[in-house]
C-alpha cells in the first residue's frame, strides 16, 4: 500500500468513527426521551384508574332524572 491509500483509509475510519460517535449520541438521547414518556404514560394510566374508580363509584342519585324534570318555558 502507498502512502495515498493509507491516507484513504484513515480518513474513512476516521468518518465512520465520527458517524458513530454520532449515532450514540443520538441513541442515548432517544433512549432518554423514551423513558420520560414511558414515565408520562404511567403516570396518566394512574390518574385515569383514578378517575375511572371516582366515577364509578359516584352517587346516581346526585344526578337529576330526566323523567322527573319539565320542560323549559319554551317548550
Amino acid at each position: 500500500m502507498n502512502n495515498s491509500q493509507i491516507e484513504t483509509l484513515e480518513e474513512r475510519i476516521n468518518d465512520l468513527e465520527c458517524k458513530v460517535a454520532f449515532q450514540e449520541q443520538t441513541i442515548e438521547e432517544l433512549n432518554d426521551a423514551l423513558t420520560q414518556q414511558q414515565l408520562l404514560i404511567t403516570k396518566m394510566q394512574d390518574q385515569m384508574k383514578y378517575v375511572v374508580g371516582k366515577v364509578k363509584n359516584m352517587d346516581t342519585s346526585n344526578l337529576a332524572d330526566a323523567t322527573e324534570e319539565t320542560p323549559p318555558p319554551h317548550y
